[in-house]
């Protein structure tokens, strides 16, 4: 009986868990994340990802989900392969299987934010299983720098109800929101470019209008410039512009403007549709101060809005006359769909967002 015991335990391999903290040089982060705390930061916006290549047979997260709306969830893939996970409304810690009985080898993983800052996550480190659980670097972020200032088209919100297409919306809890099939993500991975998605369901330019943080809704003018800015979700944080300098600005604001009344529908020349030309040019003159050297794209999507947005769009576009600063239009740009861009729509809108940017030259990205 000694000796079987002794057989086991020498054909039995060890199994040994690697705790990696969130500090870990190996880690690589991209997206506004809130670094306040080192050992756990706070991610907040759509498409904000933690990269690790690591070798094992297994891997887990340990997260804690602060929670505003809609049902809650990360995705992640693994060598390729798509998944997510549904989180807790609670405001604890807790850990989630991610993938488990891998062959032993070397595996990338990639941990991204689905959603907007319906919630926010802060993340608490991996667990890595296996007999000898190892990290490499992985490759390095592309030298582009892509920023998107958006809604929920933006982020990807509805984007995998695909038997709506062209459609209104299904009814949902947020399960069908997925960053990664947005236009905005397809876009910088088509260009090879590092993105940050700082774009929010519902969102308007000015407060007191669109759908987002009611009932004292809260516009781009006050969230643009914030790491955490969801009044619901604690303490109001500013961002450190320094962090990250995009080559490329993508503007796609202006369809949650016509809540709760389209001033610009109704009278394109009246005092509220003169009054958001204003404050419109203010935002993007501040962004090319923030940004001097990058290129600055003002667009909509192929979500339906009356045409008169795009038209003051224009407007600002051809007042502030810069060479940097480009009005850009979709082929079906307004007319497209009456619900949210689903992932085909996404690709179309991101393959015509491509051509454009490539359009103007390599000299973009110096």
């Amino acid at each position: 009986m000694q000796r079987l015991f002794s057989n086991i335990a020498r054909e039995r391999k060890e199994k040994t868990d690697m705790w990696v903290l969130p500090d870990n040089e190996m880690l690589q982060y991209s997206g506004r994340i809130d670094f306040e705390d080192r050992q756990a930061p706070v991610l907040v916006y759509a498409c904000t990802s933690v990269r690790m290549v690591f070798f094992g047979t297994g891997v887990k997260v340990t997260l804690c989900n602060h929670r505003s709306c809609w049902t809650n969830e990360m995705g992640y893939f693994v060598d390729e392969v798509q998944g997510k996970i549904t989180l807790s409304d609670g405001e604890e810690k807790e850990t989630y299987t991610l993938a488990e009985n891998l062959t032993e080898g070397w595996h990338e993983l990639l941990f991204f934010k689905r959603m907007d800052s319906c919630h926010t996550v802060t993340f608490y480190g991996f667990e890595v299983e296996g007999e000898s659980p190892k990290l490499r670097m992985p490759l390095l972020k592309p030298e582009r720098r892509i920023e998107f200032f958006g809604d929920s088209v933006s982020c990807g919100e509805v984007s995998e109800a695909l038997d709506y297409v062209g459609k209104e919306d299904p009814v949902h809890d947020g399960e069908y929101s997925n960053s990664w099939y947005s236009y905005a993500w397809m876009t910088a991975r088509k260009l090879d470019a590092e993105i940050h998605d700082t774009s929010q369901g519902g969102i308007a330019l000015l407060d007191d209008t669109g759908w987002f943080a009611a009932p004292h809704y809260q516009g781009v003018e006050s969230c643009y410039d914030k790491i955490e800015y969801h009044p619901d979700l604690g303490n109001i944080k500013k961002w450190d512009f320094s962090n990250y300098t995009p080559h490329v600005v993508v503007v796609a604001i202006g369809q949650n403007d016509s809540n709760p009344i389209d001033y610009m529908a109704e009278d394109y020349r009246g005092e509220k549709a003169d009054y958001w030309r204003k404050r419109y040019r203010a935002f993007i003159e501040k962004l090319m101060s923030i940004y001097p050297k990058a290129q600055i794209i003002l667009a909509t999507t192929i979500l339906c809005h009356h045409e008169n947005w795009d038209k003051s769009i224009d407007e600002v576009c051809q007042e502030i006359a810069s060479s940097r600063v480009h009005h850009f239009l979709y082929t079906r740009n307004g007319k497209g769909t009456l619900g949210h861009i689903r992932i085909p729509e996404a690709e179309e809108m991101a393959g015509e967002l491509t051509a454009y940017i490539e359009s103007l030259g390599e000299d973009v990205w110096n």
